[in-house]
């Protein structure tokens, strides 16, 4: 197959013309024009069945919309779910296509089946509907097996390759050249429920699904979580989506939290920048954390923390940045050559080479969390104070030496500012847990040990120009560095930062955005540049708000928050030149920077009475 697309560059949809799809468990990316291009299955960082993101339609998806070449589609989520509602106008009529993946809290058990709903609704007239399946399992690699094995009154079309299973179900499907199409129609008042269910092969093919009852089930988990959400302000719209996708890229079971549900969606088009991020950054997870423990989620900060003492228990010495949704340690980067990748960009990645670097920031944003759920009364296991001890002594080991940084760098380790100063949050957080908390510990030598790394970043980490530095060996900046406040290093107008905020304003903003540091100095070891990154936008905000800035964090929150599409999801970057989201979708760190900034802002706004 790869010789067959050799120099072939598919246009691709843009990536903010998707919408996600999620079940806890797995996810699925639906275009504004009807086509599901990726779901992988049974988890989300299973081998894809659809994958047209990463190519175009012989690498699998799922089109479902009007004949009417000329339909229009409107679209948006029922309520505070993820179902997904397409209002299409035709010529003939008017109807509603309702995507989901269901969930339902009655069945924990998802090793036997995974369904996939799509229920389409007369609203007036009658509308004809096409459908054109195209299954290719193992990321387009292997051609299944398909069959008819339904009845002219239950169409059904099963196919199966290795390990995989599909049955497709509610209207009929006929094959030409290993697609399936169909037709259907929808009068006013009626509806039909088109439904994909995947089974392990060497099960049987379970029963169909009662649509009615799965799609209310799902509704009222949505609705029930979302109840919680109390969050006021011209922002709540965008920060309860954000909660929800947050949510979303939860894994009911396990408890792990993924940083995007895709894999390889380029931070420049056509360029080497893509990476697998389906799994669970400790880092990510534990800003997550933070985030939903602010709404009082307590339930979802202790499936957490069990995932994380389960993944990290051992050996400190063997403690990864990145695991798999289940804790696996296994995430061997490779190559996809059978892939075009999206809009050419190559190589297409499956796991994650960071699993292997060491990143020094890392630790301490897992103290800086686990210190904030003690403090808000999260009960706690028995392991869990002596594996922070057990991580301390690991951060004091290797206290002096340069890494990766927060970033991933694949260039030379350096002495990253922002490691240096989530090292000093490590043994801060060490020494408050004895303090405030009566834990048993060392707090004496770890205070030593944190001042000592203070007095370093005071005497190298700083320019002569008075502004931090993205590490001790150059004179520019990162936007990481505008985390320093946020975890109690400095105060947000420590004159060092406000110099900082200078210095990001005039190098990394671009067309009123942040990037994250500048590419052409060669300190990340890649070709080419990548666009403003989302989360450090809403990081500016967060120290605009903090330092007095009012009007630049409104006007900048504003702009920041624009960027979203129209369902309300956000990339992990966006393209200012040609207006478009890039990365991978939706970002889990996009969406929490964005929900810390709104708090901030309101905390801001409401001490400024």
């Amino acid at each position: 197959m790869a010789d067959a697309y050799a120099g072939r560059i598919p246009s691709p949809t843009p990536i903010e013309d998707y919408a996600l799809l999620s079940s806890c468990r797995t996810a699925a990316l639906v275009s504004r024009d009807g086509s599901i291009d990726w779901l992988c299955l049974p988890r989300f960082d299973s081998a894809s069945v659809f994958a047209a993101l990463l190519g175009d339609d012989h690498q699998g998806r799922w089109a479902l919309r009007p004949a009417d070449p000329d339909a229009r589609a409107t679209r948006h989520y029922d309520g505070d779910t993820f179902t997904l509602i397409t209002l299409w106008e035709s010529a003939d009529g008017v109807a509603e296509v309702h995507d989901c993946l269901p969930v339902d809290p009655r069945h924990l058990d998802v090793a036997h089946r995974v369904d996939l709903v799509r229920r389409v609704v007369g609203i007036s007239g009658r509308v004809a509907f096409e459908q054109q399946v195209r299954l290719r399992f193992d990321y387009a690699r292997a051609l299944p097996w398909v069959r008819q094995t339904g009845t002219a009154d239950a169409p059904e079309v099963t196919a199966i390759a290795g390990p995989d299973a599909v049955a497709l179900r509610g209207a009929p499907l006929t094959a030409t050249d290993h697609v399936h199409r169909g037709t259907l129609s929808v009068a006013a008042g009626e509806h039909r429920d088109l439904t994909l269910t995947w089974h392990a092969s060497h099960r049987p093919v379970p029963a169909p699904l009662d649509v009615e009852d799965a799609l209310q089930c799902t509704r009222e988990w949505w609705s029930a979580w979302a109840e919680r959400i109390d969050v006021h302000g011209p922002h709540r719209d965008v920060v309860v989506r954000s909660l929800l996708t947050l949510r979303a890229l939860t894994h009911r079971d396990t408890g792990g939290i993924i940083a995007a549900p895709t894999t390889s969606l380029p931070e420049q088009f056509g360029g080497e920048r893509n990476w697998d991020y389906r799994f669970v950054w400790l880092r990510d997870a534990s800003l997550t954390i933070e985030v939903l423990l602010g709404q009082g989620f307590a339930h979802v900060v202790a499936h957490w923390q069990r995932w994380l003492l389960r993944a990290i228990a051992g050996d400190p010495a063997d403690l990864q940045i990145v695991y798999g949704i289940a804790g696996e340690r296994d995430l061997m980067e490779r190559e996809l050559g059978d892939l075009p990748g999206y809009g050419g960009a190559a190589p297409v990645r499956i796991g994650n080479g960071a699993a292997q670097q060491y990143q020094a920031d890392v630790t301490g944003e897992v103290m800086t969390c686990l210190f904030a759920a003690r403090a808000a009364g999260i009960e706690q296991s028995a392991i869990s104070w002596p594996l922070e001890r057990a991580l301390l002594r690991r951060v004091e080991e290797r206290i002096d030496e340069p890494d990766q940084g927060i970033w991933e760098i694949r260039g030379a380790p350096q002495v990253f500012v922002h490691s240096r100063a989530m090292v000093w949050a490590a043994f801060d957080r060490g020494v408050r847990s004895v303090r405030e908390h009566g834990l048993h510990g060392p707090d004496a030598h770890w205070e030593q040990l944190r001042d000592r790394v203070r007095a370093d970043i005071d005497a190298h980490g700083v320019s002569p120009r008075g502004h931090f530095v993205q590490h001790t060996a150059t004179d520019a900046v990162d936007a990481s560095l505008l985390l320093l406040p946020t975890v109690g290093f400095c105060a947000a107008d420590d004159p060092r930062m406000l110099a900082t905020v200078a210095e990001i304003e005039r190098t990394l903003m671009v067309d009123g955005l942040v990037l994250r540091y500048r590419t052409e100095s060669g300190v990340d070891g890649l070709e080419g540049t990548e666009n403003p990154f989302l989360a450090c936008s809403f990081w500016l905000v967060e120290q605009y708000a903090a330092s007095g800035r009012l009007a630049d964090a409104r006007a900048l929150m504003d702009r920041a928050c624009a960027r979203a599409n129209d369902v309300g999801l956000l990339s992990e970057e966006y393209d200012v030149a040609e207006k478009r989201q890039a990365g991978n979708t939706p970002q889990a760190l996009s969406h929490l920077a964005l929900v810390r900034a709104a708090s901030a802002l309101a905390r801001a706004e409401a001490a400024a009475g």
